[in-house]
């Protein structure tokens, strides 16, 4: 007798592009936001009750990896690292 096949979670790699793992994801994102934040964020928790945002979710290992992806943290459940984010995006290039 064989066990169950392991579960695999479907994350987005640095590319964006997505793949298998067999560990689950640290991070949540809204694809279409390009967003990512904690599993348990309030602000996605309200949305996801409404039956919203499914459909654009995605998941990341890390942050390393969201921010590769090119996704901003999330300003409700990841202040501190928005704030960073945000002044990164006010700043002059030139």
């Amino acid at each position: 007798m064989t066990g169950a096949p392991a579960r695999a979670y479907r994350l987005l790699g640095p590319d964006g592009t997505p793949y298998l793992s067999p560990l689950p994801g640290t991070l949540g994102g809204h694809r279409r936001g390009r967003l990512y934040g904690r599993l348990d964020c309030p602000s996605a928790a309200r949305v996801l009750a409404r039956g919203g945002y499914v459909r654009e979710r995605v998941f990341f290992a890390d942050e390393a990896t969201a921010v590769a992806a090119g996704y901003r943290p999330c300003a409700v459940c990841l202040p501190e690292e928005y704030r960073r984010w945000k002044a990164g995006q006010s700043e002059d290039p030139s």
